[in-house]
């Protein structure tokens, strides 16, 4: 037990009784309290942790010793359990030199201030500026509940002053005085508030102190500090010849020594609390960027989430991709093993190959092909049967986007005919086919002539075994994919061939995830071209909501937001997504974004004004105003600026 728990001993049995039971009623009340105080902070999605011996020891031996702050800091581990001697003598500072106008802590020199005056209105975020500063210092907030019915009493009396003295100055024909009546309008207003019960009255006092080397640097932070509340019309002061008072005021005991207080209502009194913005700081994971809010850094890891998906939606050129390949490095320095990327405009290529990776460059005239009719690795756990019948059905799909509309009966027709080309190669369910060589498009394209009715649709996939588009999925796999991170560009396609591309790069991937469990990153960037077509929309929303099963994180990027909101599956890959980063976005298109994402007004006119790389992040409950920030290396590895390349081929 700490030092300032323990209970000084008496002779006296019965008054040694009597402090016990006390001493046991106020612990109750406290656990009753905290269970209050962290079940109201998760109703307001804050995570709150109650603190033991040891880290409350820590805590305190933070405040004492402020120096420790600035570097790696000392443990208390173990060291708390020796006894309340020993824990006293740990916690306490080298000494504390008292002065009239500061203090000296250990090292630091230290100097107590209050606040004592604020503006008629309040803003949200007043408070940010000084919570921000790069400077060590503590922060209190005391704030006493007033009784309404006492309140209400002291405002009426100070309602008839008032209206007295400005009644007195019509009667003597004096000029009108404008702070006389606003005062009364302001009053009269926290009557109604107060009387209808919207508002409470709150006696609150706000002290700081602040932390230097030396005297001079703690004089230059004073006058920083007391000009940017100034500004804002706060005015601070320190409290001279209470600097002890003011020190002991903002350690975590509750203890308000200076007891120096100003009457507030519940409205200003919320935007003195810097909790305006999320933190989504954590122990493990990569950086994503920096808090506009507090600048803090936003590092955690995705795949801690609910599910590692996610969605970036923005507008060309407000920084997107250049965000996702920041991911990618950042990602592959960590324990994500394999990042595999479909890449529609070669954005990823520069970044692959300074990472040695893998480029297959899909197109009409690549020497890289995929098969979509390759047969699926089976899963462990999973039916060679079941596996073959889901593949069968994606195969259906695929087919269905290349030869555009199919009636129910030409679909009924494409799943025999399928069903028919891997029999024909000895792959049917129930049975092994480990071993088997997989069909060919051309394959289906025979099975399909010799089917009543098929000949019709056997003709339409000409062009994709014969004709103009035949060196595209009519050929054997040849694609390697042992490599950490894997492009897939498909930049030098058609656009009416891009959806397909997408969709059989998508399934080839998809039975390679499935085959061994690892920690992968799929990004699928202008996945738009997909949700065009509800049969690709389809198996790409199957895609994300499976993905978590398989240790998969999908990212889906698109700059055309309409289109993919437009789709039937672009607001449940939404809700399956729990990572979700908004950047800038187009006057056209806010409202829909707006309105997927439960945006304020606020966070509208942010995403209209936003300059490149910032934008909106959100992770699960969480979201924040975020700064995308690479280092100089990064820069240099991932940007797609002209001006940056041109100046780089120079040197």
């Amino acid at each position: 037990m700490l030092p300032f728990l323990k209970r000084k001993p008496r002779n006296d049995e019965k008054s040694r009784e009597g402090e016990e039971q006390n001493f046991r009623q106020n612990l109750e009340q406290l656990a009753q309290r905290v269970n209050q105080v962290v079940s109201g902070l998760a109703a307001a999605g804050i995570e709150s942790i109650v603190l033991n011996d040891e880290q409350l020891a820590q805590l305190l031996y933070n405040f004492y010793n402020p120096e420790t702050i600035e570097r790696e800091g000392a443990h208390l581990s173990g060291r708390t359990e020796n006894g309340s001697g020993d824990v006293a003598n740990i916690i306490a500072p080298a000494g504390i030199e008292v002065q009239s106008s500061h203090l000296k802590v250990g090292d630091k020199f230290a100097k107590a201030l209050f606040f004592f005056s604020y503006p008629r209105y309040l803003s949200t975020g007043w408070f940010e500026p000084l919570i921000n500063l790069p400077h060590l210092f503590d922060i209190a907030i005391f704030s006493d509940p007033i009784d309404t019915g006492t309140a209400l009493k002291n405002l009426r009396k100070k309602a008839a002053q008032l209206e007295s003295q400005i009644s007195d100055q019509q009667e003597k024909g004096l000029v009108r005085d404008p702070l006389l009546e606003t005062a009364l309008r302001d009053v009269e207003g926290l009557r109604d508030t107060l009387q209808q019960a919207e508002e409470k009255l709150f006696s609150v006092g706000v002290y700081i102190v602040i932390y230097a080397d030396n005297a001079d640097d703690l004089s230059r932070l004073e006058s920083r500090i007391i000009s940017l509340m100034e500004a804002k019309l706060v005015y601070i002061k320190p409290a001279l010849f209470e600097q002890l008072e003011g020190f002991s005021s903002i350690l975590p005991l509750a203890q308000d020594k200076l007891n120096i207080h100003s009457p507030m209502n519940s409205g200003p009194l919320s935007s003195f609390f810097p909790f305006v913005s999320e933190d989504l700081t954590s122990d493990q994971g990569i950086m994503y960027g920096i808090n506009r809010h507090n600048n803090g850094l936003v590092i955690f890891d995705r795949f801690s989430l609910e599910n590692a998906n996610q969605v970036v939606f923005a507008k060309s050129g407000s920084g997107k991709s250049y965000a996702t390949k920041l991911e990618i490095i950042r990602s592959l320095m960590m324990d994500v093993e394999n990042v595999i990327v479909i890449d529609p405009e070669n954005e990823y290529q520069r970044l692959a190959e300074a990472f040695g990776g893998s480029i297959f460059n899909i197109s009409l005239s690549s020497k890289e092909h995929i098969n979509p009719f390759d047969i699926p690795v089976i899963p462990e756990g999973e039916s060679p049967s079941d596996v073959l019948r889901s593949h069968i059905v994606n195969l259906a799909g695929l087919l269905k986007l290349m030869l555009g509309k199919v009636s129910p009966e030409e679909d009924a027709l494409l799943d025999r005919a399928i069903t028919e080309t891997y029999a024909s190669r000895e792959i049917v369910p129930g049975e092994d086919f480990s071993g088997a060589q997989a069909p060919l498009l051309e394959d289906l394209e025979t099975v399909l002539r010799n089917l009543e009715g098929g000949r019709a649709i056997a003709e339409r996939l000409y062009k994709f075994t014969k004709g103009s588009f035949a060196g595209f999925v009519n050929q054997p796999t040849n694609i390697d994919i042992a490599n950490r991170l894997i492009v897939f560009s498909i930049r030098d396609l058609e656009d009416e061939l891009r959806p397909i591309a997408m969709f059989v790069i998508l399934n080839f991937i998809w039975n390679l995830i499935r085959a061994r469990l690892t920690r992968r990153l799929l990004i699928i960037d202008e996945a738009w071209w997909m949700m065009k077509n509800e049969d690709s929309a389809t198996f790409l929303f199957g895609l994300v909501k499976r993905a978590r099963k398989y240790y998969l994180g999908v990212s889906t990027i698109t700059q055309d937001v309409e289109d993919f909101l437009r789709s039937p599956y672009g607001r449940p890959i939404i809700t399956n997504s729990s990572l979700q980063l908004l950047l800038k976005q187009a006057p056209a298109t806010i409202d829909i974004v707006a309105k997927a994402f439960d945006l304020t007004e606020a966070e509208k006119n942010l995403l209209l004004t936003a300059d490149v790389g910032t934008g909106l992040f959100f992770a699960g409950r969480k979201h924040i105003a975020i700064q995308i920030v690479p280092s100089y290396f990064e820069d240099q590895l991932i940007t797609t600026n002209p001006e940056q390349l041109l100046e780089e081929r120079k040197k």
